[in-house]
């Protein structure tokens, strides 16, 4: 490949070995320190709602200097600067100014980071091997959710932000080695323009969609780890299940080539969420029966794999050249922002009530992003 693959891939590698620290075992930091289900999930939400300003607050500073390595430098230094604080921080207010300051910062990075790696991608008209790049982001991921569930069975909990500040730095230094490509494409035209692609039907279904499938994982993101502790599994073991999870992920990702180019992108969208509907189904139904939960972890191949490079693909096509980073940016916030948002609201509020019953909503909500998508969503462009 005729474009720094390995250092691309190595800024996945850490930005989700980060996510692989903060997204499994954070609620058990935040449960250490005496927080209840609800305020965990409203600290998490924080987080997630960070998802929401913090792509376009970077996205404006990309437009406004026209060099997004330097956003993305920019912003993993602010990541790291706001997470180092999280050791004077012990009450729920200081925390959520902590969170919401290090999301903000942290969550503008990927969006702008996708379209770096999708401009390499299109210059050496290779475009379909985006999976192959961004697999080595679960990679990490298994990495580190495998190594930090025993280490944490065996030391304190406490250790955890020590963890998260080590790769969100790495993150940091690893983007100064990373050049910029294709500036000229950066700047932003008139918003009108944009505007006449939000107003089509279709895209505001995608997105739409899209918000549903993030919500729908509010409970898993948020709760999993409490939820499989609380029925007597380890955290070695769990730790295992999220990495196996993502193993699934990387194989799927592996295959997403062939499955574009033989499927398309709306039969891939609908697979996934008809799947994640099973999925949370099985996990409420039967968390004592460790082959069920097994093989609902595999099915994380389609609810996030499959659905997101399916997605990257449908937003690359549908916003083209410069409107590019936006499609990202709207993407990341829509979806993983205010969906993801809602997800940890709805879910830390009602997991007190019924901690199985939260995954029965979460898949009456995929059930009602499959009819959304049958009914709106057309076939991507590339794989028609």
């Amino acid at each position: 490949m005729t474009f720094p693959y390995r250092r691309l891939s190595s800024f996945y590698l850490l930005y989700f070995a980060a996510l692989g620290a903060l997204l499994p075992y954070w609620g058990l930091y935040l449960q250490s320190l005496g927080f209840s289900s609800q305020s965990i999930g409203e600290l998490m939400a924080l987080l997630m709602a960070a998802r929401i300003l913090g792509p376009s607050l970077w996205d404006q500073v990309t437009n406004h200097s026209g060099r997004r390595m330097a956003t993305i430098r920019l912003a993993s230094l602010f990541a790291t600067l706001t997470f180092s604080t999280v050791y004077f921080c012990q009450s729920y207010l200081a925390l959520a100014v902590m969170i919401v300051a290090f999301g903000l910062s942290r969550n503008g990075i990927l969006p702008q980071f996708e379209v770096v790696t999708l401009s390499y991608l299109d210059i050496a008209k290779q475009l379909h091997y985006y999976g192959r790049i961004r697999l080595w982001g679960s990679i990490g991921f298994i990495l580190s959710v495998i190594l930090l569930g025993p280490v944490l069975d065996r030391v304190n909990i406490h250790l955890l932000p020590t963890v998260i500040l080590t790769l969100t730095m790495s993150i940091w230094i690893l983007s100064l080695t990373i050049p910029e490509s294709n500036a000229h494409n950066y700047h932003s035209s008139p918003h009108d323009s944009v505007w006449k692609i939000l107003k089509s039907s279709e895209v505001l279904a995608f997105f739409t969609l899209a918000f549903l499938m993030q919500a729908s994982h509010g409970p898993y993101n948020i709760f999993y780890t409490i939820y499989l502790e609380d029925y007597g599994y380890s955290r070695s073991l769990i730790g295992g299940l999220w990495a196996l999870g993502v193993i699934a992920e990387v194989g799927i990702f592996l295959f997403m080539p062939r499955l574009l180019l033989r499927l398309g992108v709306r039969r891939i969208l609908l697979g996934s969420l008809l799947l994640a509907s099973l999925r949370w189904l099985l996990i409420g139904l039967f968390p004592v029966h460790l082959l069920v939960i097994i093989f609902a972890q595999l099915l994380h191949a389609a609810t996030f794999g499959a659905f997101h490079a399916a997605a990257i693909d449908w937003v690359y096509h549908r916003f083209r050249g410069i409107h590019q980073g936006q499609g990202q940016t709207l993407y990341s916030s829509l979806g993983f922002g205010i969906g993801g948002a809602f997800g940890s609201f709805y879910s830390g509020h009602l997991w007190a009530i019924n901690p199985s019953g939260t995954y029965f909503i979460a898949a009456a909500i995929t059930v009602i992003a499959f009819f959304l998508a049958y009914f709106t969503i057309a076939e991507s462009p590339a794989s028609e």
